[in-house]
């Protein structure tokens, strides 16, 4: 899972993006409001820990600013003690959370984890799942039911980001930017080439019902596939 840090206290930054990366999270990092919303309007991330006070936007403006501009990606706060009155107003903005410095790291992680679930993003047991598929983040597994599929790096990425944005149409550009990222020497037709290999993959479990092509757009996950 990918993690978006916007923090402009460098080695605050350094420290954070080391836990997360111990919990096998994809972690990057930003040092001020304009890089850090930038890279959080792309809307290619499962979580965002964004610090109140920054150089250039502060996180106030950047919470107001993609939920204006629809970008439903969980948001923690980070702010000092004596600011506790901007988190609240950034709740009502539109942030999940807020977590007050210094924090110890099992707090910070357990209100990770806890805003994750509240979104359906992971189960309690710290699994990704949808139905009868559902995925061993920490092993990279991927089951149906009790089947394990076997599938490619790239192929097990693609069915993480599905099921973090289960139910939300994605397009071509955002798939691929998250998978294979904006420097990336593949064409952007990759995309469908892997979502074909990973159909079939599902299809002897029926996996293949929850995944939708939406002509022009992009792909829709569903969470229900009997849902229309």
């Amino acid at each position: 899972m990918k993690i978006l840090i916007v923090e402009d206290d460098l080695p605050l930054l350094e420290a954070i993006k080391e836990i997360f990366e111990n919990e096998s999270f994809d972690t990057t990092g930003a040092s001020t409001g304009d890089e850090g919303y930038f890279l959080a309007e792309q809307g290619s991330y499962d979580l965002i820990l964004l610090d109140v006070m920054l150089p250039g936007m502060n996180g106030l403006d950047i919470v107001k600013h993609l939920r204006t501009h629809q970008v439903s990606t969980p948001i923690i706060m980070l702010t000092a003690k004596d600011s506790v009155e901007d988190c609240v107003r950034g709740l009502d903005a539109g942030a999940d959370d807020y977590v007050t410095k210094p924090f110890a790291v099992t707090v910070l992680l357990a209100r990770a984890r806890a805003v994750l679930r509240r979104r359906g993003t992971v189960d309690l047991d710290g699994e990704l799942s949808c139905g009868q598929i559902h995925l061993v983040s920490n092993m990279r597994d991927a089951y149906v039911g009790e089947e394990h599929l076997r599938l490619t790096p790239k192929e097990y990425e693609l069915l993480e980001f599905f099921l973090c944005n289960k139910d939300q149409i994605l397009s071509r550009d955002q798939i691929f930017e998250r998978i294979w990222g904006f420097d990336s020497d593949s064409a952007s037709t990759a995309v469908d080439v892997y979502i074909h290999h990973l159909r079939k993959k599902l299809a002897p479990y029926g996996g293949d019902l929850y995944l939708k092509t939406i002509r022009g757009v992009g792909y829709l996950f569903k969470g229900d596939p009997n849902v229309q």
